[in-house]
């Protein structure tokens, strides 16, 4: 079983909902399940996006954002989500999360992102390209610049979504 990176936008109420849940229950479920048109699955591309960032010399601010946007922050307490039998990130980290407030600003910054450009930074050959950016990209079938685009603008939108509906978001690896 692959373990991919997963985000989900839900409403504060709905993460207050599951904190109750798992309160009140004797083994701790927090009934999470979030609506499926909600998650989203990032595969592998975390890494490989930060790295295109990096090599495409993207600035630090920008850099940071989508560190934030890849990462979460642990100002809101999921320990309840990670509690055996319902961890929901039994492979990875513990889940982190973003507020309301931190989704806007992550949102606004990776709308600034120009990725093209930083795609256009690479080595036009596909091989050399996936040699340079490292960590797997020389087995992504079809090669790694769509790939990574693909999921970058994926990224974008999610987060763009999530701003504009003012919901929070979540981040496992599962």
């Amino acid at each position: 079983m692959a373990v991919t990176q997963q985000l989900a936008r839900i409403p504060a109420e709905y993460l207050a909902s599951c904190r109750q849940s798992a309160d009140a229950s004797p083994d701790g479920d927090p009934l999470w399940d979030p609506p499926s048109v909600d998650v989203l699955d990032l595969d592998w591309a975390p890494f490989l996006l930060q790295r295109i960032c990096e090599l495409g010399g993207l600035d630090d601010v920008h850099r940071s954002a989508l560190r934030q946007a890849l990462e979460g922050d642990t100002a809101i307490d999921l320990t309840f989500l990670n509690t055996h039998p319902h961890t929901i990130a039994p492979f990875g980290p513990d889940p982190t999360a973003l507020s309301a407030a931190q989704v806007d600003r992550v949102a606004e910054m990776l709308a600034q992102i120009d990725f093209p450009a930083l795609l256009a930074a690479l080595p036009t050959d596909e091989a050399k390209a996936a040699s340079l950016i490292g960590n797997g990209a020389d087995k992504i079938v079809g090669g790694p610049k769509k790939y990574v685009l693909g999921h970058f603008n994926v990224l974008r939108e999610f987060y763009r979504a999530a701003a504009q509906r003012q919901l929070l978001v979540a981040l496992w690896w599962d």
